[in-house]
């Protein structure tokens, strides 16, 4: 069991992941990297949640009214074996509890659909503090840039090949939340709560510059 050299606090700041056990590929169709997306909405809540209820009584899940959150989500990324969210708690345990609703929620959805059985990722989930500023909004480009190792898969070794082809594509990805930073407006907004997070970014142009720097950098 992995044991964690600092405790989750309120007003910090934390990047959490997880991978496929044995790096297995976890999301292997849009539905269920649809699934995980909405799960990161309907499992932030104090209160137990049932999908099946929740869809029969609202047409889009993002009308549901969760009450007060265990989190906010500053930023996510979903690739094809592991993922990425940028989040500070808003609950005592907040973290945890989020955590365990979103990993057991898959996991159960997934077994369900594949026919399978036992873990689906590789143990408990993996947290590092974000204990300095530089480091947190560096994790804004370094999330929201995953999804360029699909564009290319060797960009981080010999560079990349096309800047803007890299971050359109990266901007486009329907399964992260830098489209909710470029102006997009999609039902996926309410995800993201960055009131509590710093202002780095004011407006599209100002996180499309940061990124591009990173895709030179890189």
């Amino acid at each position: 069991m992995t044991t964690r050299s600092f405790q989750f606090s309120l007003d910090e700041f934390y990047h959490v992941y997880n991978r496929g056990v044995e790096k297995r590929i976890i999301f292997l169709d849009e539905t269920d990297y649809m699934r995980f997306v909405e799960l990161l909405y309907v499992v932030n809540t104090l209160v137990s949640i049932d999908m099946r209820e929740i869809r029969k009584s609202h047409e889009y899940i993002y009308e549901w009214d969760r009450g007060e959150s265990l989190v906010d989500i500053g930023a996510y990324c979903l690739m094809p074996n592991h993922f990425h969210i940028l989040l500070t708690p808003r609950q005592e345990n907040g973290v945890s509890t989020f955590m365990n609703k979103l990993c057991t929620g898959y996991s159960m959805y997934f077994n369900r659909r594949y026919n399978r059985k036992g873990a689906l990722f590789e143990g408990k989930f993996k947290a590092k503090w974000c204990d300095s500023d530089e480091y947190l909004k560096y994790l804004y480009s370094y999330i929201h840039l995953n999804p360029v190792k699909l564009f290319q898969s060797d960009w981080k070794e010999q560079g990349i090949q096309d800047e803007d082809k890299a971050y359109q594509y990266a901007s486009s990805y329907k399964y992260s939340s830098l489209a909710d930073y470029t102006g997009a407006s999609r039902e996926e907004n309410k995800i993201i709560n960055n009131s509590s997070f710093p202002e780095y970014f004011k407006n599209h142009n100002d996180i499309k510059a940061e990124l591009m720097e990173w895709l030179k950098y890189e």
